[in-house]
């Protein structure tokens, strides 16, 4: 079943002057129709202003269509009854995760949520510990979220939707604001919602490293849907990727040189130990 599906979908921007008319629109989603099914792990791509974030909204509801229509587990997001239930239904995590923590203690963050939908307190308190164990994060549950680090903070701002019981999380660049080390413990416990719980992951993204497991990538420019397929399927096209201004993995494009050098590579390795499985091949065959 289509968890979040949408048919010709466009957004614009209005531009007003300090008077408040209409100086111009910009067209930030652009006739897109997309199908995700439950518990898949959905990679979105695309530059700065290609028009991902505003796709990503959409399915929160947090902005509603200019034209066509999004649905989320069937419901319509420009049906004001169901705003509540999209919002259960698919929850947000954003780059900041300062702007989503409000709780003086990370278990009092998390249970934020779920007491706000009247959930009884016995069970909140099993959904904290449920959550925060799921992001690797339960043995922090008593401190300060001021004394965490940019990525466990993240992965409390993710804990905090989980318990909510979301079929479907979307997380919007939420790694733009990490080092390395913090944007692999994030995409490692996004990661397991989706092998061990069966979420469905959307992730918006512009590290190329972060979306090799996912089953699907939808490359955005210009507001539409400029490429998409499995992870391998995209990455084997290195040069549509660099004229949309967009990089690979590294190893994907040491791989590519070689190539292009006349090494019998195949297209689109995503991996270092898959890459140096391909070269040994290629060494014990020359």
């Amino acid at each position: 079943m289509s968890i979040v599906k949408t048919e010709k979908l466009t957004y614009e921007y209005i531009r007003r002057d300090e008077d408040g008319n209409v100086e111009g629109s910009i067209l930030a989603v652009d006739d897109v129709s997309l199908d995700i099914q439950q518990g898949d792990f959905i990679a979105v791509l695309g530059h700065n202003g290609s028009g991902k974030s505003t796709l990503a909204k959409h399915i929160n509801a947090i902005l509603y269509p200019t034209g066509g229509t999004i649905w989320v587990d069937g419901r319509d997001t420009k049906d004001d009854k169901e705003l509540w239930n999209i919002r259960q239904t698919a929850g947000m995590v954003f780059q900041n995760p300062d702007n989503q923590i409000i709780g003086q203690v990370v278990e009092e963050d998390v249970g934020f949520g779920p007491e706000n939908m009247g959930v009884p307190t016995p069970e909140i308190w099993q959904r904290v510990e449920e959550s925060l164990k799921a992001v690797g994060m339960y043995e922090y549950r008593k401190h300060s979220p001021n004394k965490l680090s940019g990525g466990q903070k993240q992965r409390v701002s993710i804990a905090g939707v989980l318990a909510m019981h979301p079929k479907c999380i979307v997380l919007d660049e939420p790694t733009a604001m990490l080092d390395p080390s913090g944007r692999k413990e994030v995409i490692r416990a996004v990661r397991g919602l989706n092998d061990v719980e069966n979420m469905t992951v959307i992730l918006i993204t512009h590290y190329m490293e972060e979306i090799i497991h996912a089953d699907k990538v939808f490359v955005m420019d210009n507001g539409r849907i400029a490429m998409e397929g499995t992870p391998r399927e995209i990455f084997s096209q290195v040069e549509k990727l660099k004229e949309l201004r967009l990089d690979v993995p590294q190893v994907t494009l040491l791989a590519y040189e070689l190539q292009q050098r006349g090494v019998k590579l195949p297209d689109g390795i995503l991996t270092h130990d898959e890459f140096v499985e391909e070269l040994l091949k290629v060494r014990v065959g020359g």
